[in-house]
């Protein structure tokens, strides 16, 4: 039998490692068909400190080679000795479908983060509407959570898109919470009812009459929305047609847009249409140079060299290739995954930053 460690107050503990972490899985909870909550602590005595929509990088052994796969923190900030995250099986998903089969109580994963800024604290307002669907209904749980647990009676208007009512992630805990606090107001879409059950609720895909029904104000609310790419779509299509101001409009993707792709890089005063030149990168902890270009990544270089440096996405959303630039400039086109404040401090994002000249790393 285990025994219960010994309490301690939190400014008896350190935060944790936001760089990188050592976590242990202490719970699995299944929530719905292919899909569950891992709960995880650290290995040291310490708690979590992040932003509620914030993610992770998880390390998952997988193959030969881990696979880092980036998720969405479901739980609160306002519960700072755990953190979990809910992870839904997609077609042909590998590492997710590793995580459903395989992670146990007592396992250990290395883990990348927090990173991202899909967040209410971002963007304080009044009123919210958040609008999910499938396993995009984790950072809408996690700002939901936390703004339930501050108690200053938020209002919140919440809607969710699932297949089925049997595959809607959160239901139970969402209505409890409901019932609560009438400042949270939930709204369920179906595309079809479970067989020999009664469905009172919306049929179909979401549309502008739904909305209208179930958000009679929704105009006046700052909007939040996280699911596949053509959900994501519809949505923003149907809200722009409808009036609102895109500005209070937020969306979370893992996925480069089309508007990100075609941005202009402009980081340390160079432009995008600069001509490819040479350049060279120093990797100052292994004491290795390369010759390169400037068109070249400083991850591509990395692993050309053979060095590894840990990268999720590879589009600059996850943050888990922060490196420190010791010296030199860089031309780096980032979606999010890193803040201003470490970019002052010198980190630069190893997939999307490229070399102007001769740059020092600390790797």
């Amino acid at each position: 039998m285990t025994m219960m460690p010994s309490y301690k107050h939190l400014d008896q503990m350190l935060p944790w490692n936001d760089k990188v972490q050592v976590l242990e899985c202490v719970a699995v909870l299944p929530e719905t068909q292919d899909c569950k909550t891992f709960s995880f602590q650290s290995t040291e005595p310490s708690w979590f400190r992040y932003t509620p929509g914030q993610f992770v990088t998880l390390e998952l052994p997988v193959g030969p080679v881990p696979a880092l796969r980036t998720y969405t923190l479901s739980s609160s900030p306002s519960r700072p000795l755990s953190i979990a995250v809910t992870v839904k099986a997609q077609r042909d998903s590998v590492a997710t479908r590793w995580m459903l089969d395989n992670l146990k109580v007592g396992d250990r994963l290395k883990a990348f983060g927090p990173s991202g800024t899909f967040s209410f604290h971002n963007h304080p307002a009044e009123k919210y509407l958040f609008i999910s669907a499938g396993s995009g209904i984790t950072p809408m749980m996690s700002m939901t959570r936390w703004l339930y647990d501050y108690a200053r009676h938020t209002d919140i208007s919440f809607i969710n898109c699932a297949r089925r009512p049997s595959e809607i992630i959160f239901r139970a805990e969402l209505e409890r919470m409901a019932t609560r606090d009438p400042n949270i107001k939930l709204a369920w879409i179906v595309e079809e009812s479970d067989p020999y059950e009664v469905w009172p609720g919306f049929r179909g895909r979401i549309n502008a009459l739904m909305l209208e029904l179930a958000v009679p104000d929704y105009r006046s609310r700052e909007i939040f929305c996280c699911g596949p790419e053509p959900f994501m779509r519809n949505v923003r299509e149907m809200l722009a047609a409808a009036g609102c101001d895109m500005a209070r409009y937020h969306e979370e993707s893992f996925h480069p847009s089309t508007e990100a792709e075609a941005a202009p890089i402009i980081v340390d005063g160079f432009g995008a249409d600069a001509a490819e030149t040479a350049a060279e990168i120093v990797f100052t902890r292994s004491g290795i140079t390369a010759e390169c270009t400037s068109a070249d990544t400083v991850l591509q270089i990395a692993r050309t060299a053979g060095l590894n440096i840990p990268s999720g996405c590879q589009f600059g959303v996850c943050g888990t290739c922060k490196t420190r630039k010791l010296s030199g400039e860089v031309q780096m086109s980032h979606n999010g995954g890193i803040l201003d404040e470490e970019v002052e401090e010198g980190f630069i994002l190893a997939c999307c930053s490229r070399p102007v000249g001769r740059i020092e790393v600390e790797i």
